[in-house]
């Protein structure tokens, strides 16, 4: 996967996200579900710490876990910033190492859909149950199959701001429901031309039926899932699905 330009313009280009009213969103369900007194929440696939950073406003003690240098560099620069304080590490989420356990994981913005093959979600899943505290929650989004083959699917999109335009093209395998993503950055410079840069990376959807096969595998009880970031159930058109999970492992690791 790689995201060296587009981490760049990762911001700028999702400036339309609102992070804290999507922490808000996690910060109710927390509260909803959460039944132990350990506060440290992990963000797998923290990207440039957007939500880390919101969660970390909320209360919460953060730790940001991301496998890109560039997206991590981003986080700690705005780190520095505002001044919170949120530790972030360069992992794999695939094989990521703790020091000790933590109450609450997210793992969202379809990070587990950049996740290509059903082997590297359980990977995900049993270390996050490794690391999660008995009783601890786990709560995921992913893009639904739905979105992959109607709203994504062989789709071309572009966006425009001030300083760069994007043509982001999508190329659908209807088997699989793998998109391959080519996103193409074109920057002004000072003298009114532009340079440019591409990158590219995949991303994949999974049925419920497999993920939550995945979490009872991995020690998981599914407590709710969500459409959107509503409370709701999903429905047949829903494009995104917002899960909660309860660590019911027995193992506690030496904190």
């Amino acid at each position: 996967m790689g995201y060296s330009a587009f981490a760049r313009y990762y911001d700028e280009l999702t400036a339309n996200i609102n992070y804290e009213k999507r922490a808000e969103y996690f910060h109710e369900i927390i509260k909803k579900f959460n039944c132990t007194d350990n506060n440290i929440l992990l963000d797998l696939a923290c990207g440039t710490g957007s939500i880390s950073f919101k969660m970390s406003e909320l209360g919460y003690d953060v730790i940001g876990i991301d496998n890109s240098d560039e997206m991590l560099g981003t986080a700690i620069d705005k780190k520095f910033d505002n001044g919170l304080d949120v530790q972030f590490l360069c992992q794999d989420m695939r094989n990521f190492e703790m020091f000790g356990t933590v109450g609450i994981t997210l793992c969202v913005l379809d990070s587990i859909n950049h996740l290509t093959s059903i082997e590297d979600v359980r990977k995900v899943f049993e270390r996050t149950a490794l690391f999660a505290e008995p009783e601890g929650l786990f709560i995921f989004d992913i893009n639904t199959e739905y979105k992959h083959k109607n709203i994504l699917a062989d789709n071309t999109f572009t966006y425009e701001t001030e300083n760069v335009y994007c043509v982001w093209e999508n190329t659908l395998d209807p088997e699989s429901l793998e998109i391959r993503m080519n996103l193409e950055f074109f920057e002004r410079e000072e003298n009114g031309l532009y340079s440019r840069s591409s990158d590219g990376f995949s991303e994949k959807a999974y049925s419920q039926q497999d993920i939550e096969k995945i979490l009872a595998d991995t020690g998981f009880e599914m407590l709710a899932k969500y459409g959107g970031d509503t409370f709701e159930s999903p429905k047949d058109d829903t494009q995104r699905i917002v899960y909660v999970a309860r660590n019911k492992n027995k193992h506690q690791l030496n904190s």
